[in-house]
Parts: C-alpha cells; sequence; structure tokens
C-alpha cells in the first residue's frame, strides 16, 4: 500500500513527562483508557480468570503435585502442618474401634481376663488412641502403650499406618525440596525495567528495554521472544510475534547474562509496534516479553515475563547508563539507574534525508508537539 511505501508517512504519539529532572523522567498519562487491564503483570503473573470450568476440583486433585509448587509457603506450611494431624486422627479412629470392637475399653489393663488378649495396650480412651497412633508414626515408642503379638488385627492395622505414614512423609519431603530448589526462585532475581522507550540509533527508531540479572553469579543461554496482544472486534486476541535483538549479536542467545543487556526492536513500516504507535486515536495492545535463561551450576532454565502497555512507552528517551569503572579499573552496574530515562538528544533523531514532513500530533483528541517526519525516523 501506499502509506508504506516509504518511513515518511510514520506519525509517532509523542508521550511527554510534565516534569523531567536530571535523575529520573516517567512516562505521561496513559494514551488510554484505564478500563483496560493488563493480562500479564509486571512481575510475570497472569490476570486471566477462567469461568465455567466444569469438574474444576477434580482437574485440581489429578494435579496435586502442581498445586503444592505453586502454593505460597504460608500455605504449604498449613497443608505440612493438616495432612499429619488428619493421619494421626484417621488411624486414631481405628484405633479406638478396634480396642472397642476387641473389649479392651472397660477391661483393667494391668490385670486382664485369662481368656482376653488385650490388642493395644493401655487404650481405654480416644485420647489414649490419639496419644498410639502419633507415638507409632513418628517411633517415639515411650513404652507405656504397645500392640499385643497375639492380635494379628493390631498388627495389620501398625503395618499399614507405617506403610502410609512413610509414603506421606516422603511426598511432603519431596515437595519441599522440589519447592525450594525449582529454578522460579532464581528467575526473581531477573528485572526488566519498568518503561520501555523509543529512541534512535544511527537515525533509525527502536523500541528498547532493559533486563538485569542481580546476582553476581552468571546465567547463560538467554533467550528473549515477545508477543504481542490485540483484541480483535469480536473479542479474540490477536498474537503477532516481535522480534528483539542485541546489539549487534546475530545469534538468538546470549551466551554470558551478567550486566544489564538492552534488546532492540527495529521500528519499520513492517513492524506491527509501528502502526499502533501512530494515528490519533491508538488501539489498546500488550506486548509481553519471555526471557529464558540457564543456570549455571545446576543446568536448569529459568523463565521470567513481564509485559508493556502503550502507557509504559516513552517517546525520545534513552535509558541511563549503568556501567561505571571504579576506583581499580573494575566495571561496576550502578543498579539506581536502571529504571532511570533522560531525554534524547535532537541530534540523535535527526536525518541525513532532506525529504522530511510537518505533521501535528494529536493524543487524546489534544494538541501536542509538532515534528518532522522523515524516511529513517522521526526527529522534533
Amino acid at each position: 500500500m501506499q502509506m508504506f511505501n516509504d518511513f515518511s508517512l510514520f506519525s509517532f504519539q509523542k508521550m511527554r513527562s510534565d516534569m523531567i529532572d536530571s535523575n529520573n523522567t516517567k512516562s505521561s498519562a496513559p494514551l488510554l483508557d484505564q478500563r483496560h487491564l493488563r493480562m500479564v503483570t509486571k512481575d510475570g503473573h497472569s490476570t486471566l480468570q477462567i469461568d465455567g470450568t466444569q469438574r474444576k476440583g477434580l482437574a485440581y486433585l489429578r494435579d496435586a503435585w502442581g498445586i503444592l509448587m505453586d502454593m505460597r509457603w504460608r500455605w504449604m506450611m498449613l497443608v505440612f502442618a493438616a495432612s499429619f494431624v488428619i493421619h494421626w486422627l484417621v488411624f486414631a479412629v481405628f484405633w479406638y474401634l478396634l480396642a472397642e470392637m476387641n473389649g479392651d475399653l472397660e477391661l483393667d489393663h494391668d490385670a486382664p481376663p485369662d481368656n482376653h488378649t488385650i490388642c493395644v495396650k493401655y487404650v481405654t480412651s480416644f485420647t489414649a488412641a490419639f496419644s498410639f497412633s502419633l507415638e507409632t508414626q513418628l517411633t517415639i515408642g515411650y513404652g507405656t502403650m504397645f500392640p499385643s503379638g497375639d492380635c494379628p488385627s493390631a498388627i495389620a492395622l501398625l503395618a499399614i499406618q507405617m506403610v502410609l505414614g512413610l509414603m506421606l512423609e516422603a511426598f511432603i519431603t519431596g515437595a519441599f525440596v522440589a519447592k525450594i530448589a525449582r529454578p522460579k526462585n532464581r528467575a526473581f532475581s531477573i528485572r526488566f525495567t519498568r518503561s520501555a522507550v523509543v529512541a534512535h540509533t544511527e537515525g533509525k527508531p527502536y523500541l528498547m528495554f532493559q533486563v538485569a540479572n542481580t546476582r553476581p553469579s552468571p546465567l547463560t543461554s538467554v533467550r528473549v521472544s515477545a508477543i504481542l496482544y490485540q483484541e480483535q472486534e469480536n473479542s479474540q486476541l490477536h498474537q503477532t510475534s516481535v522480534d528483539f535483538h542485541l546489539d549487534s549479536i546475530t545469534f538468538e542467545e546470549c551466551p554470558f547474562f551478567i550486566f544489564p543487556l538492552t534488546y532492540y526492536h527495529s521500528i519499520t513500516p513492517s513492524s506491527p509496534l509501528g502502526v499502533l504507535l501512530q494515528g490519533d486515536t491508538p488501539r489498546h495492545f500488550e506486548l509481553v516479553v519471555f526471557l529464558s535463561a540457564m543456570q549455571e551450576g545446576t543446568g536448569e532454565t529459568c523463565q521470567r515475563r513481564t509485559s508493556y502497555l502503550p502507557s509504559e512507552i516513552i517517546l525520545h528517551h534513552r535509558f541511563a547508563s549503568m556501567l561505571a569503572r571504579g576506583a581499580k579499573g573494575e566495571y561496576q552496574i550502578k543498579m539506581e539507574n536502571f529504571d532511570k530515562t533522560i531525554p534524547e538528544l535532537p541530534a540523535a533523531a535527526d536525518s541525513k534525508s532532506p525529504k522530511r514532513t510537518d505533521m501535528k500530533i494529536r493524543i487524546n483528541g489534544q494538541h501536542t508537539d509538532s515534528f518532522q517526519i522523515s524516511e529513517t525516523g522521526l526527529t522534533e
């Protein structure tokens, strides 16, 4: 189409900050109505809700292990304690019923009848049955209460409780170890910038975001992908892949991730973001960024994600520098500059092409600054 013959037809909307200081620049008011909520939070959690699912409880029970892994620690501790208490209570009921059916509750256990065999010594109440169940499972062995070898029912019930108790302990212990060692905990040390920026590099506009590894241990085999989500008229979500690259690295993976990385997306006429960032009334969209990396020590893969709305994309700004030199010449990372942006210098947006067009930009129906749109970029 004629509208994509050259880049002079692009009219990017300029988001201005009301106040800019030398240390930090925040994004301006949102372009879109606040009724549009994000699908993925800034820390990577999904906000989607599933309604009308049948047999939902059965599906949860089939994935009990996954539920434990996703559970918060406070609920995990509650499940840990409740599972053992319930186990002790259930078998306390069985020991009490065994004593009642055997006629042990009303007898004097110190002087029983000669023709009567007591199944469990001194189990004369439910409290005593619960105490015996607890001692059996934890192998405490105080020596007062003990099963009789001449009562087959007691021996069988003792074996069943021990087997089920060992299985429960193995399951809960494994869940604790897996939850502690899972790679998700390592992913919490990966940070994305709160905002993305549109700046010029070599006269061409790029959408950029930064990601940092806040731990000194490096990550390897870093991959970044992005999906652009747009809601269509039929209430369907349309997905479009958005390519990001890292400086001049030609392959997909970054082999070493220890200092902050800046990822770029070239805004060209074929870019889906180029169409969305122009026009008087931009449509709502959400750019979800995914990062996966491998831990150097364990070889496990950890994942992290975030999202950017139109209101979180700042035009004509760059990220502040984070690398500095120490007294001995070593590199230092200034994390206090991680989310800071600085206005782009006018010279960075100047184009070498003489072909420019004066245009006025409207945001939410209000007049803003005038721009000169050239074939290679965006200038004020």
